[in-house]
């Protein structure tokens, strides 16, 4: 009870609409989505003030209803969704249930949390600066960030629209890969992958621990495919994609929000109100050429994955940190997690992050990124492969 709580912001039920793919599964939103007569507070006290009940559903939430899922829940989340660690000063932090010691991650704290304490099949978050695969990592579940625009966005909070993706979490894969089925636009996922890439200089970002505990599992994907290769990933190195992500970011997030910041003056966490103060300083002409730049890294990213190769990373550069560390401390790790998480989110691709492994009983995620557009491709093959790898490594 203590994790329910935590986790769910309202316990709205939605009953299915009509019968299909996700017939029997119970399903959780973060408080960023509409829910017909419900007001979203965006994990801030002051949004839920000053905004109206929504007229409608979210488009995806009708698209599980219509396949046989029942709504259970509203869930958690950081303030305006801007943060990765799922620490809420205003309604606290959702219970790691693999850590209870340590910070769930977020923004989509309270829908990882749910998935990962058994209070629902699956769950809905979004990820723009990695809120889905940070959580998914820290909590020990399947998370799923999609091509960007591969997943409709309509009737839900934004924060930087050109990262801003709709994601999905389960304890399972084959759960994940079925509201997949649902999401995604119905493509032919093709054969797979014939290629492995690992990303020499995304794994020089997590801790030895980490590295250690992931590094059966990296072999034994790489075995999966018919060739695999060590790369760097990053020409200009990923401090500087980072830099270039969070401008960008920055910029778009002070355009969605500053207004309504500037005109009810909401109170932040100390954390979060400095990163909304740094937003509204960001320069048009610098983010004019940071878009520029990001271009460039769209194509290489095309380039080097192509529709037959896959790039394996850690999620994150480790296990959850601990509770209540605030400051620099966390302030560093978020950074250098965001060196791992904006690879996918400046390129637009797909990632799946899987809960490969244990650091002294904490759960450590690792990533496969595949080429634009590739997600159901992506979802077919980790189907396929990980049922092996998974045994193995078990074995």
């Amino acid at each position: 009870m203590k994790d329910l709580w935590n986790a769910i912001v309202n316990q709205v039920i939605v009953e299915p609409t009509g019968q299909g793919r996700l017939n029997g599964l119970s399903f959780m939103v973060k408080d960023v989505f509409a829910v017909r007569d419900i007001t979203n507070g965006a994990g801030n006290p002051c949004w839920l003030q000053t905004h109206e009940p929504a007229k409608e559903h979210a488009e995806t939430l009708n698209l599980l209803l219509q396949q046989g899922a029942r709504l259970t829940g509203m869930t958690h989340t950081d303030e305006l969704m801007f943060s990765l660690n799922g620490e809420n000063v205003h309604y606290g932090t959702p219970v790691n249930p693999r850590a209870p010691d340590r910070i769930p991650g977020g923004s989509s704290s309270g829908s990882a949390v749910a998935v990962a304490a058994g209070l629902a099949d699956f769950s809905l978050g979004t990820d723009t600066g990695g809120s889905v695969r940070v959580p998914s990592s820290y909590c020990g579940i399947y998370g799923m960030r999609p091509s960007h625009g591969m997943v409709s966005e309509k009737g839900v909070i934004p924060l930087a629209p050109s990262f801003d993706t709709v994601g999905w979490m389960a304890r399972d894969l084959e759960t994940l890969c079925r509201v997949g089925e649902v999401l995604l636009p119905q493509t032919d996922p093709g054969t797979g992958f014939s290629r492995v890439l690992i990303g020499e200089d995304a794994w020089e970002l997590a801790d030895t621990e980490s590295k250690e505990a992931l590094n059966p599992y990296l072999k034994l994907l790489c075995g999966m495919a018919a060739s695999h290769e060590t790369v760097r990933i990053a020409p200009q190195g990923l401090p500087e994609w980072m830099t270039m992500f969070r401008t960008i970011q920055g910029y778009e997030i002070w355009q969605e929000h500053g207004a309504w910041i500037e005109r009810e003056q909401p109170t932040f966490g100390p954390d979060t109100a400095g990163r909304f103060s740094w937003a509204g300083t960001v320069e048009r002409a610098d983010q004019k050429k940071a878009a520029k730049r990001r271009v460039e890294v769209c194509k290489h990213m095309s380039d080097l994955l192509r529709t037959d190769t896959v790039l394996v990373i850690p999620t994150t550069t480790g296990t959850a940190p601990k509770l209540g560390l605030g400051g620099p401390l966390i302030e560093e790790r978020r950074v250098n997690t965001m060196r791992l998480t904006c690879i996918s989110g400046l390129s637009g691709l797909p990632q799946l992050t899987i809960p490969a492994a244990d650091v002294l009983g904490r759960p450590v995620g690792i990533s496969i990124i595949a080429g634009p557009g590739q997600d159901q491709r992506l979802l077919e093959w980790a189907t396929s492969v990980l049922s092996v790898v998974n045994s193995e490594v078990k074995g």
